[in-house]
């Protein structure tokens, strides 16, 4: 293990003791924020406890291994999404919207394309769709969806600055509407 990894799981290991407990920071009435859920996001799971998170590998645009645990800090929306994929492509303008709106250094969005995505189609895709906004991350092999338990696309797991998870959506949603918005600022606050 190089000493840049060492790193990177020992500050996982950190922030996943920090993020033991059942609240997501500093936000603990889950009653709250369950309300805020719109009412057309029948697919958004707000879990009763934070879950920990994988910290394999995907790659970036330049082919260089990225971790999530270099996001610790900042509230996550994580897109598991595929160029073949209906669903995933008529979601990408929100989630792109979404993070021209809140990304900030405490909120990101990021999308990994999984299975066979091959850079250029990616790049064409934003091009043809002006996504501005949005990482290039790939994940060819899956391995990364897969601990993510990703069992189709698309899938949208939210994590909060400890490096937990605590919700999911599977399937489409409409990341910019003003009710998603409302509800990932509540989710976001420390």
């Amino acid at each position: 293990m190089t000493l840049g990894k060492s790193i990177v799981a020992g500050l996982l290991y950190t922030a996943m003791l920090a993020g033991a407990n059942p609240s997501f920071g500093q936000n603990d009435n889950l009653s709250e924020i369950r309300a805020l859920i719109p009412t057309d996001a029948v697919n958004f799971q707000l879990h009763d406890e934070p879950k920990p998170v994988t910290d394999i590998a995907f790659l970036d645009a330049d082919e260089s291994p990225i971790h999530l645990g270099e996001f610790i800090g900042k509230t996550i929306v994580l897109n598991f999404w595929a160029t073949w994929c209906a669903p995933c492509v008529a979601e990408m303008p929100s989630l792109d919207k979404l993070q021209a709106t809140l990304g900030s250094d405490e909120f990101k969005v990021i999308t990994v394309a999984a299975g066979r995505n091959p850079l250029p189609m990616i790049e064409k895709f934003f091009e043809r769709e002006n996504l501005t906004n949005l990482p290039k991350y790939r994940d060819p092999k899956m391995t990364f969806a897969s601990a993510m338990g990703v069992r189709g696309l698309p899938v949208t797991v939210i994590i909060n600055p400890n490096g937990n998870e605590i919700a999911r959506a599977n399937g489409e949603a409409v990341w910019d509407s003003p009710e998603m918005i409302t509800l990932l600022r509540k989710i976001s606050q420390k």
